[in-house]
């Protein structure tokens, strides 16, 4: 088959959720024979320089156009007066619409897949220039993030503005999604949501995948008792969750209430952040270089995610890694995990709680957990054993 992938950032490098399902999507795809190419809005505040350049790239066709998404204040505000999804529409660009209706009318794709809802803008131009079938893969049902985060929020102007955005980007949702020709969803949950609001195309669940090969656990180079958090912090939910956990922990790591050594790593950590550093005890590390040795340098992954949705490639990543992790329900949506066997599950303050005290005095038990955490991962998640249930898919609508 001959397949376009469509996305709303540049995929390179892969040091986040999205960038790391995409590329493994392709890389899968590529490994089945099928023929790949992929058009990218470039981001301003996610460029891509060439020096990056990804030896993926040279399995696959590949174009960028940079567009600038940034809002400032002003925006922000006028957003409350405009009945758009603003979120939604500042991904769209008249001239990258030239582009591609140039792309998918030159080349003669068999599938083409958007890549979540910052691309669904330009449904409408390709469905009107080409034959191919569109697949939209939603990474989240998107307005539930927005709706998640509103409950968190105490500010009654913040939690109005959230609830203001969801509600234009729900209503957004709903009237893209049958437009496609079918849906891909990473969760039951998710595919679930998508019948209630209405879909009446085919509606799979094709989980995440990762590259099992890149992810190799070396015990001998992991500090015990350690506790890490990794994800960006641009995406609102993660922020939300680790600035929960800083706060309700600050002065039990501390003052040695918990008796071991915090690691907050990540794109996007704002410089206030800083404050919340304690010397020999908590470490706010920034961006890192490589992040699977990171994760193999630390013991216990935590996921205190409050709000958001659809599966958290970090704790997949994590779970690769053989790392004992304890996550909210939240969290751990979407997989098929067992509390205590195979992940931690642990919803408030108490429980965190618990669940640390356990860790941090059972070394063999945060190794058993990581080693079970490890073959859910090989059964359920391999990208290669993924790819070839959404080749499945593709092939039902050919």
């Amino acid at each position: 088959m001959k397949i376009l992938i469509l996305t709303h950032r540049v995929p390179f490098p892969q040091n986040g959720g999205y960038p790391i399902v995409v590329c493994n999507t392709i890389r899968g795809l590529v490994s089945l024979g099928h023929s790949v190419s992929l058009v990218a809005l470039n981001e301003k505040i996610h460029r891509h320089e060439e020096e990056e350049r990804d030896p993926l790239l040279d399995k696959i066709q590949y174009r960028s156009y940079d567009i600038d998404t940034s809002m400032s204040l002003f925006d922000g505000f006028l957003t409350t007066f405009n009945k758009n999804a603003y979120n939604i529409d500042r991904y769209y660009d008249q001239e990258f619409e030239k582009l591609l209706i140039g792309e998918v009318r030159n080349s003669a794709y068999d599938i083409i897949q958007f890549e979540g809802l910052f691309v669904a803008p330009y449904i409408d131009p390709v469905r009107r220039n080409c034959k191919a079938r569109l697949i939209y893969r939603a990474h989240n049902i998107e307005h539930q993030v927005w709706e998640r985060l509103a409950l968190q929020k105490n500010d009654p102007l913040k939690k109005l503005y959230l609830r203001l955005m969801s509600r234009r980007i729900k209503k957004y949702e709903l009237q893209q999604i049958n437009k496609f020709d079918a849906i891909a969803v990473f969760t039951e949950q998710d595919k679930s949501t998508m019948l209630m609001y209405g879909a009446k195309i085919p509606v799979e669940v094709v989980p995440v995948g990762i590259d099992l090969s890149q992810y190799r656990p070396d015990f001998s180079k992991t500090e015990f008792p350690s506790l890490f958090f990794l994800g960006s912090l641009e995406w609102l939910p993660n922020r939300e969750g680790i600035e929960w956990f800083l706060h309700s922990f600050y002065s039990d790591i501390a003052n040695d209430e918990l008796r071991v050594k915090l690691y907050v790593a990540g794109t996007d950590i704002p410089e206030e952040f800083d404050d919340y550093e304690v010397l020999g005890k908590i470490f706010i590390q920034g961006e890192v270089d490589d992040g699977p040795e990171f994760v193999n340098s630390k013991a216990v992954m935590i996921v205190p995610l409050l709000s958001g949705g659809g599966m958290r490639v970090k704790i997949i990543e994590g779970m690769a890694m053989q790392k004992c992790i304890i996550s909210t329900a939240l969290g751990a949506e979407g997989l098929h995990y067992k509390n205590g066997v195979n992940i931690m599950i642990a919803n408030t303050r108490e429980e965190f709680f618990k669940a640390i005290r356990r860790c941090i005095a059972d070394e063999d038990y945060c190794k058993a957990v990581g080693t079970n955490a490890r073959r859910l991962v090989e059964e359920q998640h391999d990208t290669y054993k993924v790819t070839r249930n959404l080749v499945e898919l593709f092939e039902q609508l050919l």
